[in-house]
């Protein structure tokens, strides 16, 4: 397991630290099916997932 995730047994569910995610930026690209979408770290540190 990478240092960007951490899984728990109990739900089996993914969870990543965005701000090493996005590795010192403050947007990312992420890919689903061929679509991209915007994952980004507004000043107000909310995240915004735009397509």
């Amino acid at each position: 397991m990478s240092d960007l995730q951490t899984r728990t047994d109990a739900s089996r569910t993914a969870t990543y630290d965005a701000r090493k995610l996005m590795e010192g930026c403050t947007q990312a690209c992420i890919v689903l099916d061929g679509q991209t979408y915007i994952l980004r770290i507004t000043r107000a540190g909310k995240l915004i997932l735009t397509k």
